[in-house]
Parts: C-alpha cells; structure tokens; sequence
C-alpha cells in the first residue's frame, strides 16, 4: 500500500472516531449505555471512539440501529473529497 493510501485509512478512522463519539453525545449517552445496547464491553466501545480498534461489520449494523441512522450518516467521509 502507498502512504497516501496509508494516510487515507488513517484519515477515515479518525473521521469515523469522532463521528461515533459525536452522534452518542448527541443522543445524551454514556460510554456504558452504548455497550449495553450494543451488547459489547465497555471498553470495546471506547476503543472504537477512541480510534484504537474498528467495530466489525455486525457491531456497524447495530451502531446503524441504535443510532436511528443510515451508513451515511456514520461514514461521513466527504471531508476527504
């Protein structure tokens, strides 16, 4: 992989991070309530905010649900273009 690939991922995680920390704000929830409406540890969910680790294709659809929104919503990577 090229760096600007590599600067490109990096970037969209980033994005990603702070887009879920944003929308579980926006809803007035701990850390803690989302793990438990997620069904996953606590400090899973915050490794996901935080950048450290990605949620898999499962935990995005109940991220998806939970939130009450579409994949686009989420992924919000029009900054890059």
């Amino acid at each position: 992989m090229k760096q600007n690939d590599n600067d490109r991922i990096n970037a969209l995680k980033t994005i990603f991070s702070k887009k879920l920390k944003e929308l579980r704000q926006e809803r007035q929830l701990s850390q803690r309530q989302m793990a438990d409406k997620l069904g996953t540890a606590v400090s899973t969910y915050a490794n996901w905010e935080q950048g450290r680790t990605e949620p898999g294709i499962y935990d995005i659809y109940n991220l998806l649900w939970v939130f009450d929104i579409d994949a686009n919503e989420l992924f919000d990577y029009d900054i890059l273009n």
